[in-house]
Formats: structure tokens, sequence, C-alpha cells
């Protein structure tokens, strides 16, 4: 499976979210380390919902870009 994993840049850090998987977050202070860090938070977040039983949910999200003029 691949789930589409938001990075966002921050004035000292970098945060991570996966929007099919609400709750699995990641913060590092670089890119590469942020990366690293939500496949970890990823795999442990889908371990858990099969160790409890749930369904472990179909990646849903997709991303597209939209040009724009510069002003």
């Amino acid at each position: 499976m691949r789930y589409i994993v938001i990075v966002e840049e921050g004035e000292n850090s970098f945060g991570a979210y996966v929007p099919d998987l609400p709750g699995c977050v990641a913060v590092a202070e670089t890119r590469t380390e942020v990366l690293k860090l939500i496949q970890e938070a990823v795999e442990f977040h889908l371990e858990g919902l099969r160790e409890e039983g749930k369904l472990v949910p179909k990646p849903l999200s997709s991303s597209e870009y939209v040009e724009l003029q510069a002003a």
C-alpha cells in the first residue's frame, strides 16, 4: 500500500502527517529525518490497528498541483 504523506516545513523543524491515517504524525529537524520517522509511524500505526482487530484503511487520498501565473 502507498499512503500520501504531507510534509510541512516550519521555522525550525519539519512536520509530516498521513491524511488517510488520522493521528499518524511525525516531527523532526530535517526533511530526511521526518520522512524516516513518518515511515516508522505508519508501520506502528497499522500494526496497532491490526492488533486491535480493526480494519486497515485503504489509501484514498491523492495529490495534484495547481499551476498559477506568478504576479
